[in-house]
């Protein structure tokens, strides 16, 4: 089941999202490397973590098993403030687009393969949480080889510039719409057409 925090519910959520700093930390900076977002208490938080944000938790068993978080693109978010060189020309952005990162799975339940079960499920919140407020896509900094995979998903990925080598990864940026095509797809794959979305995620209302 995946439950969508916002600064409009995020106090029933206060352990969970313990969890999801500490599992970030563990993703990014001990496996990925990425030392600068290191931290002495172990919780990789940064500065998009703000009442903006939308983060989406996979729980099972009261505890977060996987993890994304979504910006708005009409506020500072990644690829306009950290990594402006992944975008050339103009940069996709409005309140119908959002930026999607910090993709995560905990170790406890990663599998191999490229659909894995964990991922397909956010993924799924995503688009139905998406369609559900008004967003018809998102941008995301991604692996160049995950892009076929995107688009297999029946998301409609554009690059928007060359890959760029970062943290030891070719990395691509991307605009990737979805619609229903894109939900069927993966509902579809999962198996099911029944919602992951937890009755209390709440309908974002842009600031």
């Amino acid at each position: 089941m995946i439950h969508v925090v916002t600064a409009a519910n995020q106090d029933r959520y206060a352990a969970e999202m313990e969890e999801v700093w500490r599992l970030r930390h563990k993703v990014f900076v001990e496996e990925k490397g990425w030392s600068a977002l290191r931290r002495p208490d172990g919780r990789e938080i940064d500065q998009f973590d703000t009442a903006y944000a939308a983060h989406f938790l996979a729980i099972e068993n009261g505890h977060v098993i996987g993890y994304s978080r979504l910006l708005p693109t009409t506020r500072p978010h990644l690829l306009s403030d950290v990594l402006p060189e992944l975008c050339e020309g103009d940069r996709p952005a409005g309140p119908q687009i959002w930026e999607w990162t910090r993709q995560a799975v905990a170790p406890s339940h990663r599998t191999r393969g490229k659909n894995h079960p964990v991922t397909l499920e956010v993924m799924t919140g995503i688009v139905e949480w998406g369609l559900e407020n008004g967003v018809t896509g998102f941008l995301a900094q991604m692996p160049i080889l995950y892009l076929l995979h995107v688009l297999q998903l029946h998301f409609r990925a554009v690059p928007l510039g060359v890959p760029a080598e970062i943290d030891g990864e070719r990395i691509i940026a991307v605009d990737a719409r979805f619609d229903a095509r894109t939900l069927r797809k993966l509902q579809e794959i999962r198996g099911t057409k029944a919602s992951v979305l937890a009755p209390t995620s709440p309908t974002y209302l842009m600031a």
